[in-house]
Formats: structure tokens, C-alpha cells, sequence
């Protein structure tokens, strides 16, 4: 890795960085504030959830409002938090990769004395960095939302949202790794945004329709986001360890393959 490199390119995209994580750190400390007056009305609103299609709860992530990890799991992490670190995903390895190529900056970063292997790697150590600090500040943000907002009046499952956030890092890291792989093999920035938009957008309504029913549901079993079910997370449920592990390695295989093919392509510089 080009620690001089990793150093600006950390400077250059922080803002953005902690534009998204400040923006998760509200959501979530909204939800957390919500949860006090939900929870009054738990029974009634879990009751109108029940009557409804079993899809629409499903797909929605209505998981249940008699914990806070669970209201949160469903409101929180299963839309708004993918929504953005989606974007994020989208954009961030378009701008660390395809859209050097395209603007010609690359050409004045590879004349350094670097390899490309190098200048790849410090760009995909960039782009998991960025996603790290999001979600590790948006984990703070939930234990600030515990201790100010539910104190000792309701149960709050600390394991459970660590599991939960570390489930939402290894999907995007994984997200990420198809998303940089598709930027370090483009030449055109606009290019590279929309078919990394189309794929990470495509595998979500693949996962989001295939839960509406169970005569589709076998749509999800060809989406990555099939392996991210926050309710089960945070309850416990299902085989974690097993998608933990092949998010983590779906992942570093993207990568893996982006750089190398990145040291072997003709670059138009």
C-alpha cells in the first residue's frame, strides 16, 4: 500500500465520508428517540403488522416493535441504512478508480514511483476505511441513542446491535469489492456509476420482490442481500456465521480480482 497516497485520498474524500456518517448517526439516534412512544403501543401496532400480507412485512422489514433492536433492525437497517451505504458503495469506487482513469489523473499517479497493484490496493483500503468509519460511528450513535433515550426503562440487546452492524459492514464490503472491480476495469466514469448502480440496485429488488411471495422467492436466492437479514441478526436466528463468512469472501475476491486486473489492462493514458 502507498501510505502517502492512502493519507490524501483519506483527506480528500473525509467529508463525504462523515457527510454519510453524521447523516446515519441522526437517522438512528431518530429512531432510537421514536422507539419510547412506540412502545406504548407495541401489542396494537405488532397486531396491525400480523393482519397484513405476510410479504409486505417481510419485504419491508417490519420485524417486530416489542424491542428497541428490533424496531430498529426493521425501520432502520433494513431500508435506510442500505439505501445509503449503497450510494455510498456506488459512488465512492467510481470516484477512487474509473474516474481517475477517465479525467486522466491516474496517468500523474502512476508516474510516481508506484506500482499500479499498489495504487489499486490503497484505493480499496480507501473505500473499506470510508465504510468502516460510517458504520462505526452510526454504532455509537446507537449506544448514545440507548443511554439518552431508553436508560434503563426498556431492554436493549448490546450484542445484537453489534452483530447487526457488523452483518451491514460485510454486506457492503462485499458490495463494495463487485462495485470497485467494475470501476478498476472502466475507462469512463459514467460508464462505471451505472452498471455498478444497475448490479448493487438490481441484486436489492431482486431480494425486495422475491419477499412479497413465496412462488418468487427463489429471486433471492441470486441477490447478495439475501445473506443480510437484520431481524434475524439481531434475534439470533439463522446460520450467521455461514453468510458472515461468504460476504467476507465474496468480497475479498472482488478486490483481490479488481486489483490484479487493474495491473494488467491497457489504461488510455
Amino acid at each position: 500500500m502507498n501510505a502517502a497516497l492512502y493519507r490524501r485520498m483519506l483527506k480528500v474524500n473525509m467529508k463525504g465520508f462523515m457527510n454519510y456518517a453524521i447523516g446515519s448517526a441522526f437517522y438512528i439516534l431518530l429512531m432510537f428517540w421514536l422507539y419510547p412512544g412506540i412502545a406504548q403501543n407495541a401489542k396494537a401496532i405488532d397486531d396491525l403488522v400480523a393482519s397484513m400480507p405476510k410479504g409486505v412485512g417481510s419485504a419491508f422489514g417490519l420485524n417486530g416493535f416489542g424491542t428497541a433492536e428490533a424496531f430498529i433492525s426493521g425501520e432502520y437497517y433494513g431500508l435506510i441504512l442500505v439505501l445509503i451505504l449503497a450510494v455510498v458503495c456506488v459512488q465512492l469506487s467510481t470516484q477512487l478508480m474509473a474516474k481517475l482513469v477517465d479525467q486522466g489523473a491516474m496517468a500523474y499517479l502512476l508516474s510516481a514511483p508506484t506500482t499500479r497493484g499498489k495504487v489499486a490496493f490503497t484505493q480499496a483500503a480507501v473505500l473499506t476505511t470510508g465504510l468502516f468509519l460510517i458504520l462505526a460511528v452510526t454504532t455509537l450513535a446507537g449506544f448514545a441513542g440507548d443511554a439518552w433515550f431508553l436508560r434503563r426503562d426498556y431492554a436493549f440487546d448490546t450484542a445484537g446491535f453489534i452483530r447487526l452492524n457488523t452483518a451491514a459492514f460485510l454486506l457492503f464490503f462485499a458490495v463494495a469489492g463487485i462495485a470497485f472491480l467494475v470501476s478498476a476495469l472502466s475507462n469512463d466514469e459514467k460508464k462505471a456509476r451505472g452498471i455498478s448502480g444497475l448490479i448493487t440496485f438490481g441484486f436489492f429488488s431482486l431480494d425486495l420482490i422475491g419477499k412479497f411471495s413465496d412462488k418468487i422467492d427463489w429471486m433471492r436466492n441470486i441477490s447478495l442481500f439475501s445473506l443480510y437479514r437484520p431481524g434475524e441478526v439481531v434475534n439470533g436466528e439463522g446460520d450467521m456465521v455461514a453468510a458472515f463468512i461468504v460476504l467476507a469472501a465474496i468480497g475479498l475476491v472482488a478486490f483481490g480480482l479488481a486489483i490484479a486486473l487493474f495491473r494488467k489492462r491497457d489504461l488510455p493514458l
